[in-house]
């Protein structure tokens, strides 16, 4: 399973959050700082609970102010 988990940061605090980010590299496939309403994406790949422990994880960095999951689905248009 992927997804993807959008997060906010303190403002000045998005290098210090990603390297913190980047020694927790057990699901996160990428992560990227963006533009938008989030501050850094990053790609996970894993079980549902292997996401979920992971995004929970996220939740309890400092200067985290918030998150957005979007969990990739399979969806059968018909084409």
């Amino acid at each position: 399973m992927r997804a993807l988990c959008m997060i906010m940061v303190k403002a000045g605090k998005v290098d210090s959050v990603v390297e913190i980010l980047r020694k927790k590299r057990k699901a996160a496939k990428q992560i990227m700082i963006v533009t938008g309403r989030a501050d850094i994406c990053v790609m996970l790949q894993g079980t549902l609970d292997e996401l979920n422990g992971m995004v929970i994880d996220f939740k309890k960095i400092d200067n985290i102010v918030a998150t957005e999951t979007l969990m990739e689905v399979e969806v059968n248009l018909g084409w």
